[in-house]
């Protein structure tokens, strides 16, 4: 889609999120040919001129891989635990990737807290923008092991919104296992068409077909579109693309790949 393209081609600070089921191999270990892909396009759009940062899920599932004894305990402290050591992981994989790059990474871990206090999101935006002109990358995560909140709801299309307009970002990506937005669940139905461009995401809202939440995954398409409400209110559109799809941002942007895009309408 042409505006779709166009859209990534304006952009230069961009936000792009991450989600479980990206970079979940079937297995429940980290896909790293996916991730050494989508850390590949990214340095390309850092060639371009533009700035990126990283919201990125994983750590769950980085932890599994680490440590699969503890895969299928449920009990809270195991969770927080496996996200602990899976956050480790999940870092030296982005700073060995993006070291193929001659990129450093920074880790910024965050709570919805953080948010809250005006002191806490100066801290957090200087340190964005520190990063950000140094050339390095900074890669956001919740910071699962501390937020027990967080990890019930797994909200990170939230996090990355929030970050997306505290940044004041031209654009937000999110990276799923689906190409966008479809009138009804794919998986179920083979009829499901996908929507293309959507003005305002409210009116998704009951129109649609929300499916299931994946297995890796704890958010859906509704807090993919919820996300998209988030930054569309402050003028910054966001773009719902195929991240296990190879290079799908870079032929998005050269009008070959599909995705949906929420575009952005100031509220007033």
């Amino acid at each position: 889609m042409k505006q779709l393209s166009q859209t990534i081609k304006d952009s230069k600070k961009i936000v792009i999120k991450i989600g479980s089921n990206v970079l979940a191999g079937r297995s429940g270990s980290v896909n790293k040919k996916v991730l050494h892909n989508i850390v590949g396009q990214v340095n390309g759009l850092i060639g371009m001129g533009k700035q990126v940062i990283l919201v990125s899920s994983g750590a769950g599932i980085c932890g599994v891989g680490a440590i699969n004894k503890w895969s299928r305990r449920n009990d809270i402290n195991y969770k927080q635990a496996l996200c602990a050591i899976g956050q480790v992981e999940l870092m030296m994989a982005y700073k060995e990737y993006f070291g193929d790059y001659g990129v450093h990474v920074a880790q910024i871990l965050l709570t919805r807290d953080d948010f809250k206090d005006p002191h806490r999101t100066l801290n957090i935006r200087n340190a964005m923008f520190t990063l950000i002109d140094e050339g390095v990358v900074p890669v956001i995560n919740e910071n699962d092991s501390v937020s027990v909140d967080e990890i019930k709801i797994g909200d990170n299309d939230t996090l990355a919104a929030l970050t997306t307009t505290l940044w004041n970002a031209d654009l937000m990506i999110v990276l799923s296992d689906i190409d966008g937005v479809y009138d009804k669940d794919p998986k179920a139905s083979q009829d499901a068409k996908l929507i293309e461009l959507v003005d305002n995401a409210h009116t998704l809202e009951g129109s649609i077909s929300i499916g299931e939440k994946s297995s890796f995954g704890t958010g859906g398409i509704e807090t993919k579109i919820e996300a998209a409400e988030r930054v569309n209110k402050f003028g910054i559109p966001m773009i719902l693309l195929n991240g296990t799809k190879e290079n799908i941002i870079t032929e998005s942007m050269e009008g070959k790949g599909k995705g949906t895009l929420f575009l952005g309408t100031i509220e007033r």
